[in-house]
Formats: C-alpha cells, structure tokens, sequence
C-alpha cells in the first residue's frame, strides 16, 4: 500500500511540474501601417525612406505619428506605394511578400483593380499605402 501511494505522489509531482515557455526571437519582417483606397498622388511610384528627414515627413502625418517611434526611426525602412490616378474606386495596392536575403530586402507589391462588371463608385481615385520594413538594408521593389 504504502509503495502504491509513494508511486502516486511521485508522478503527481512530475505531472504538476510547469515548464517553460519557448520564446522565439523571430522579429516582424514587415508592417502595413496603412492602406487606402484614397489619398495617394497622382502618378503611380514607389518611394522609400530611409533618412531621418524622409521619416519626418510621414511622422507629421496624423494617421501614421502614433505608429512610427524614435526607435523606428534608426532601424527601419519605410516605402509609399502610390497607385497613381484611377477612374474609379476598387483599386488598391499592397504588400504581395518580402524576402530578406544578406545584402537586402525584395518587396513584391500587388495591385488589384475592380472586376468589369463590379459596383464601384464613380469618383476618381489614388490608392497607396505605407510599408515599415524592419531592416535597414537596401530595398528592392518588384
């Protein structure tokens, strides 16, 4: 009897034992911090910013300041995907995937536009959107 409650006890306090949790160290490659059907330029360009000065720009927007810290600043990258004017809304232009290799980051940008028989409206349109990369190397858009 007592080696039965002994063996009882044993795995009861194996059982209840907690382990650890298993971090990951992976960081985020990349964040949309917006996208919109409107308020892009006119014509269609990929810009990136990487100078202080260039980021500044996008901190001053109200939209975007509470997204984008000091820290930010020094270790990322951000790129304006602009889809210039369109006729018509029901475009939009994102982020398709991003690769990192050893010299630099690839960016594969996907653009959609409306279906011929979708209901859209009937305004003109500028889609964009904005893109923090969280690296420093050089970019590449494709």
């Amino acid at each position: 009897m007592k080696k039965g409650i002994g063996l009882f006890l044993m795995f009861s306090i194996v059982a209840c034992t907690s382990t650890k949790a298993i971090k990951t160290d992976k960081k985020v490659l990349y964040e949309i911090l917006t996208q919109q059907p409107d308020g892009g330029g006119n014509i269609h360009f990929f810009e990136i910013l990487t100078e202080p000065n260039e980021i500044a720009m996008l901190q001053n927007d109200e939209n975007l300041k509470k997204k984008i810290s000091a820290a930010d600043v020094k270790n990322a990258n951000f790129i304006i995907l602009n889809m210039g004017e369109k006729p018509t809304g029901g475009y939009a232009i994102t982020v398709d995937n991003v690769v990192e290799t050893d010299k630099n980051i690839i960016i594969s940008v996907k653009e959609t536009s409306p279906k011929p028989d979708a209901m859209v409206t009937q305004n003109i349109a500028y889609p964009f959107c904005v893109v923090k990369i969280n690296s420093k190397k050089d970019i590449i858009v494709k």
